[in-house]
């Protein structure tokens, strides 16, 4: 995946109208060039999302794969298809997810590094009992408290649009490949719950 050095800002649109499976398309936020198709496939007990360069599908350049079948806290490896190396993982919270999400983020060989979490529990709380008509908002920080990434939902009730941000990140802490294979994992999993 080839992203610009110099854009902190991408968009995630989820596609309309799809049948079975889910569609992402991620845009640089300033230019809306788009910079990575995603495709997930529905009906699957295990899943596995497959990220390409463009929507022909000609070249993938990211797979995010669960390791389990169903489980709470699942976690979801992500490779580099191209260089053929694991970039890191994400691994649900388990139970405590059901009232404020939240997910580990791995190094390559499974340390944790950072959590993934979202605004804060009384908005989850707020978020749960009025159907998800209040936007979810993420943040992405590392273990020694700098934030690096933030995942915020933008309020739409036709579709679902993720603007993943790490302005705060411009050093490159975290591998933005994981950011925004995080930003996919949310909209796919997590935004299964409104919808």
């Amino acid at each position: 995946m080839e992203l610009n050095p110099r854009v902190h800002t991408y968009v995630l649109k989820r596609q309309v109208l799809r049948l079975m499976g889910a569609g992402f398309r991620i845009f640089e936020a300033d230019s809306s060039r788009l910079v990575a198709y995603c495709d997930q496939k529905g009906f699957r007990l295990r899943e596995d999302i497959r990220i390409y360069s463009d929507e022909s599908k000609t070249r993938e350049v990211l797979a995010i794969q669960a390791r389990t079948i169903m489980d709470f806290s699942a976690a979801y490896d992500i490779y580099d298809t191209v260089e053929r190396y694991k970039v890191g993982a994400l691994r649900r919270k388990g139970f405590s997810s059901m009232v404020r999400d939240e997910w580990e983020v791995l190094d390559p060989s499974d340390r944790p590094i950072g959590v993934v979490h979202e605004d804060s529990l009384q908005l989850a709380l707020i978020r749960r009992l009025l159907l998800s008509l209040i936007p979810q908002n993420y943040d992405m920080v590392m273990h020694d408290g700098r934030r690096v990434c933030d995942l915020k939902q933008n309020f739409n009730p036709i579709t679902y649009n993720l603007t993943i941000d790490f302005s705060m990140d411009p050093t490159g802490t975290l591998d933005r490949r994981l950011d925004l294979a995080a930003g996919v994992l949310l909209a796919a999993i997590e935004g299964k719950q409104d919808g």
